[in-house]
């Protein structure tokens, strides 16, 4: 099961004791500053649990499946993710 946006906010409601309303604008007012600091191209560091980063991606060459036709793939950006040492070894008991 995937954590959900609801479940985080239900978790906030559950165990700050904040109102659900309040519950829900923390928690969608924290994925605005993630979101308006990646537009940036700004690194999102949370300690203890990892690093949100803006990589560029060149330009390259593909290919469709289904044609197996040739064609370029524009360069663009990508959000990557990197665990904290500290996750990395709670995952890998």
């Amino acid at each position: 099961m995937a954590l959900t946006k609801e479940i985080m906010i239900n978790d906030v409601y559950n165990d700050v004791g904040l109102s659900k309303s309040k519950s829900r604008s923390a928690v969608e007012n924290l994925f605005e500053i993630i979101k308006e600091a990646l537009v940036k191209e700004e690194d999102v560091l949370v300690s203890g649990f990892g690093k949100f980063l803006v990589r560029n991606k060149k330009e390259r060459r593909g290919r469709n499946p289904q044609t197996t036709e040739d064609l370029q793939l524009r360069a663009r950006k990508v959000v990557v993710f990197k665990t904290s040492s500290v996750i990395r070894k709670n995952i890998n008991r």
